[in-house]
């Protein structure tokens, strides 16, 4: 058998799909693979390119293999699905995966580590208790609202309805809906306590990862991209002085910039410690530094660089 150099991996639950070619392209291996007989397979094997769909348990499966040797590459599903060839299927999808990850300009997901799934847990597990928070709170108010208790839109309405539910004198609440609604009730207050309990975890390890980094709420980008230093820099205006400041502006806004040209007015253009202003009733454009830019508020506004267009 000729050597394998390049292997489509189809991962799933129970059954695998395996397809590997060799160094002409030719293909050498096809077949399922359960669970337990992964490892001992690729175990075998020599070192290898293995593509795998980016994935629930891709992450798993990378490092397992990476641990045997083999050099594991992860890809958006969505950039594998042009290169299957027939009807959907697990040897169609090994076949596919072999074939995308030979693409000289294909676009790979680096593997993350169990650290930064852990964290990335962290943060979706809040995530799910915040939406249960509010499909709690929306069932409250709408089974208050059938018996005409309606309390106003925000955090304190809803404080309202649940002192109301925790008196339970009310008259128009039946006795069932009362016992229903303090199911409610307890359930919510638990999903708040949870809520609060992430909210601490999430500070402890941002300010254990770095002590000057303010906590946040949404998914840290250093766990959704284990390898974010090695993303091009793109500079913001306001740090650059004035030449790198236009540069950088006729980059990103080269559609004003042609408006601007033509006589159209633009509504604000920041570069640099300079700022681009219309005046669309005299269709007149001026460049006056803002307050924050370096010099004192309300200091006067430079006019003298003033011209006319159109």
């Amino acid at each position: 058998m000729d050597e394998i150099t390049t292997i489509g991996l189809d991962i799933a639950k129970s059954v695998f799909q395996v397809h590997g070619i060799d160094a002409s392209g030719e293909g050498v291996v096809r077949r399922q693979l359960r669970r337990r007989q992964v490892l001992p397979f690729f175990r075998k094997l020599p070192s290898c390119v293995i593509g795998i769909e980016a994935c629930a348990t891709a992450h798993h499966w990378g490092r397992e293999l990476e641990k045997v040797g083999h050099e594991v590459r992860l890809m958006p599903a969505r950039y594998v699905k042009p290169y299957v060839k027939r009807n959907k299927n697990d040897a169609a999808d090994a076949e596919a995966i072999c074939e995308a990850v030979t693409r000289p300009t294909m676009r790979f997901v680096p593997i993350k580590s169990p650290e930064q799934q852990s964290v990335l847990m962290l943060h979706r597990t809040r995530q799910l208790f915040v939406r249960q928070r509010t499909a709690l709170i929306n069932a409250i108010r709408a089974h208050l609202a059938e018996f005409g208790i309606v309390a106003g839109v925000g955090r304190n309405g809803v404080e309202k309805l649940l002192e109301l539910i925790a008196e339970g004198e009310d008259e128009r609440i039946p006795p069932v809906t009362h016992e229903c609604l303090m199911a409610l009730a307890a359930q919510l207050a638990m999903v708040k306590r949870q809520i609060l309990e992430a909210d601490r975890r999430v500070l402890a390890w941002h300010r254990a990862s770095n002590p000057r980094c303010r906590p946040i709420n949404r998914l840290s980008p250093c766990c959704q991209h284990p390898r974010s230093k090695r993303l091009p820099f793109r500079p913001r205006p306001e740090c650059l002085d004035r030449a790198g400041a236009e540069t950088e502006l006729n980059r990103r806004q080269g559609a004003s910039r042609l408006h601007l040209e033509g006589g159209q007015p633009v509504s604000a253009i920041i570069t640099g410690r300079w700022r681009i202003v219309s005046h669309p009733t005299s269709q007149t454009v001026g460049l006056h530094t803002p307050p924050m830019a370096g010099r004192a508020h309300g200091a006067p506004v430079r006019q003298d660089c003033r011209r006319r267009t159109g």
